[in-house]
């Protein structure tokens, strides 16, 4: 979507009658170093009323999202800030993958807007060839500069936030869906090596110390060993009074923390290993419910 609104320079920033002043550059820098640091509590203090309220509605990951793609990095960077030797503030956002420099010109002030030219690129492109440029519109509202919008498009959070929601709910199903493959897998390695189910899934989490035990075999990631992960919480039953040897049979559930935020399909793993899923309003899925591959 950020790639979408990295529009050419709108034809507004050449209007005539405006005047420039320093003020809405500094405030576009600290938006812009708030995005680059995910510092989602600073970032919220530059948003409209209407956007603050949508945007700490956000889930934690949505909120992340818009805050990368306002620096085109998918990692939280440290920024650093200077002007340059024609008095541009330039801003580059360092990780240790890469860094992306953007570069804020003169803003031009039309009462209470205030439209800023902002170049985006690798700060590696040494030759500008995959320069993005934009117009950023900041507005005034009580007394303070806010973020209106990016290019032509205005940032309408309550709207962009719906979208959000159910592309992170596709992402989170189909996470949910390999977590179960995965906690699958370990299951079958601890029953391999210890010639029993593990008891809970904490057992298959990291090793504490030293080499992997029966009670930190060391299979899986600590969220997953936790039951919590991309939005989801997983169950581990073990079926009847048996856990030992190949016949134990276990089942696992998977379900979303916040039905119709993070997820609406529940998954269930029966005990003869067959993965079904079906939207119970966020509670456990059952073996009546179709099964996916």
């Amino acid at each position: 979507m950020f790639v979408a609104v990295l529009l050419p320079f709108a034809s507004a920033y050449g209007a005539q009658g405006g005047r420039t002043t320093t003020e809405p550059v500094a405030v576009l820098r600290e938006i812009l170093s708030a995005s680059c640091s995910q510092d989602s509590k600073q970032f919220a203090t530059f948003l409209t009323a209407r956007n603050q309220t949508a945007f700490a509605a956000m889930t934690p990951s949505a909120q992340s999202t818009l805050l990368k793609r306002f620096v085109l990095l998918d990692q939280a960077g440290t920024p650093r800030a200077e002007a340059d030797h024609s008095g541009d503030v330039v801003i580059d956002c360092v990780t240790p993958a890469t860094t992306t420099q953007l570069r804020i010109g003169k803003a031009e002030i039309h009462d209470n807007i205030a439209y800023l030219p902002l170049a985006v690129k690798d700060a590696a492109d040494t030759d500008n060839t995959n320069t993005r440029r934009i117009v950023m519109g900041l507005v005034r509202e009580n007394d303070q500069w806010k973020l209106l919008s990016l290019g032509l498009l205005l940032l309408d959070l309550p709207t962009l936030a719906e979208e959000w929601d159910r592309a992170e709910i596709q992402n989170n199903e189909k996470a949910a869906i390999e977590s179960v493959k995965e906690l699958v897998t370990a299951i079958e390695k601890y029953r391999v090596t210890h010639t029993r189910l593990p008891q809970t899934l904490a057992e298959l989490g990291p090793v504490a110390k030293g080499e992997a035990k029966n009670d930190h075999a060391g299979l899986v990631s600590a969220d997953l060993a936790a039951g919590r992960k991309s939005g989801y919480s997983f169950r581990y039953v073990i079926v009847g009074a048996n856990d030992v040897g190949a016949p134990a049979i276990y089942e696992l559930a998977a379900i979303p923390v916040e039905y119709g935020r993070t997820g609406t399909h529940s998954f269930f793993r029966d005990g003869s290993g067959v993965l079904h899923a079906g939207d119970h309003q966020g509670a456990v899925g059952n073996v009546k419910d179709p099964a996916i591959e």
